[in-house]
C-alpha cells in the first residue's frame, strides 16, 4: 500500500531542483495561453534504482511525444516531497498518494484531474478481522472468494453476501463496539489509513476509548493478519484483503481469520495537476494520461510496474479526498 507520509524531503527537493525544473513557462493564471517548453511529473515509483529510467521512459516518451513539449519525470523519495515540488513549481504534475493529493489542492490550489484503479477500483476498505467469531459476528460466518486472487475468505455480520467479495464498506462497523481495553488489537503504524487511521476512527464512533487500547504493534498488513491468525492479537486491520498474502506462510488464515467489518472506503492516490499550467494544457493531459493504459500493448505493464495501477480515471470522487484530509488531520503531528 502506499505509505501517508507527514513530512517532506529535502533530498527530493534536491534533486528535483537540479533535474526537474520547467523552462520558458507563461504563467496563465490557470487559463488559456501559451504552454511551456516542458513540464516535470514527480512521482514515487514501484520500481527502484537502476530500474527507474527505463520504467519512466515509456510515459515520459508518450506524453511528450503527444503533446510536443519535453515531458520529464523525477523520483522523488516519499510522497509528501512531491506536494513540495509542486508548491516549488519544481514539478507540475504529480502522481501521488491520497493524502498528498488532499495537501497539493489546499496548500497549493493544485487541481486533482485523475483518480488511481487498482483491481478495478478507485478506494478500498480496511478489514476488521478475529480470531473469536463467537464474539463479533451476529450472524453465520460464509465464505466468498476473493476476486485478485481466487482465495476463499471467511467473512460475517453482511459484510459480504454473494459468492464473490466486493469489500464495499461500511459494513458490520457496530461489532467494533464490543472491542474493550483488555482486547488485544494489532494496530500499524499510525501513518496507516487501513491498519491506523480510518479502524480508529470507526471505533471512536462506536464509542471505543481507543486511548485505553491494549495495542499490538505490527509492521504490515500482513503481519497484521499473522497476529490475529497466530493469537497474538485478538482484533486486527488491514487493506481488503490482506488475508491474501499470507495463505502461502499459513494456509488456514482465509478460514480462521474472520473478517466481521469494513470501515468506510479509503481513497487511492492520483494525479494533480499545478494551477499554473494552462487550461488546455491540462484538459489535454488528463485526457491522454487516462488513456495512457490503453495506448499500447505495453502501457498497461509500464504503469502496473511504475506506480502498481490498472488505470486512471477522471471520476475523481472528490469527496473520498476531501474526507480523507479531515481523517489525516485528527492524526497530524
Amino acid at each position: 500500500m502506499r505509505k501517508n507520509l507527514l513530512t517532506t524531503s529535502a533530498a527530493a527537493l534536491a534533486l528535483l531542483s537540479i533535474v526537474g525544473c520547467s523552462s520558458g513557462a507563461t504563467d496563465t493564471g490557470g487559463g488559456a495561453g501559451d504552454w511551456p517548453e516542458e513540464i516535470t511529473i514527480s512521482l514515487v515509483p514501484s520500481v527502484e534504482g537502476e530500474d527507474l529510467a527505463e520504467a519512466l521512459d515509456p510515459l515520459t516518451s508518450y506524453l511528450s511525444e503527444e503533446l510536443g513539449i519535453t515531458v520529464n519525470g523525477v523520483v522523488a523519495t516519499d510522497y509528501a516531497a512531491t506536494v513540495e515540488a509542486l508548491g516549488a513549481d519544481q514539478a507540475q504534475v504529480i502522481i501521488t498518494d491520497a493524502g498528498s493529493l488532499y495537501q497539493a489542492t489546499e496548500q497549493h490550489g493544485a487541481e486533482l484531474i485523475l483518480r488511481d484503479v487498482r483491481f478495478g477500483a478507485t478506494s478500498y476498505s480496511a478489514i476488521a478481522m478475529t480470531n473469536n467469531p463467537d464474539k463479533y459476528c451476529e450472524d453465520e460466518v460464509v465464505t466468498a472468494a476473493y476476486g485478485a486472487t481466487g482465495d476463499e475468505l471467511s467473512y460475517c455480520n453482511g459484510t459480504e453476501t454473494a459468492a464473490e467479495a466486493t469489500g464495499e464498506g461500511p459494513a458490520g462497523v457496530e461489532a467494533l463496539g464490543k472491542i474493550d481495553s483488555a482486547t488485544p488489537v494489532a494496530l500499524q503504524a499510525a501513518t496507516s489509513p487501513a491498519g491506523y487511521q480510518y479502524p480508529m476512527v470507526a471505533m471512536r464512533e462506536q464509542g471505543v476509548d481507543t486511548d485505553s487500547l491494549t495495542q499490538i504493534p505490527v509492521e504490515g498488513n500482513n503481519n497484521a493478519v499473522l497476529a490475529v491468525h497466530n493469537g497474538d492479537a485478538e482484533v486486527g486491520f488491514a487493506f481488503w484483503d490482506a488475508r491474501s498474502s499470507v495463505i502461502e506462510e499459513a494456509p488456514s488464515a482465509g478460514e480462521d481469520t474472520v473478517v466481521f467489518a469494513y470501515t468506510e472506503m479509503i481513497p487511492n492516490g492520483g494525479i494533480a495537476v499545478s494551477n499554473s499550467l494552462p487550461d488546455d494544457l491540462s484538459a489535454e493531459l488528463t485526457t491522454l494520461m487516462d488513456g495512457y493504459a490503453e495506448s499500447s500493448d505495453q502501457a498497461g505493464d509500464v504503469m502496473f510496474d511504475l506506480v502498481g495501477l490498472s488505470d486512471w480515471t477522471d471520476e475523481t470522487e472528490r469527496e473520498q479526498i476531501a474526507r480523507y484530509g479531515e481523517i489525516l488531520e485528527q492524526f497530524a503531528q
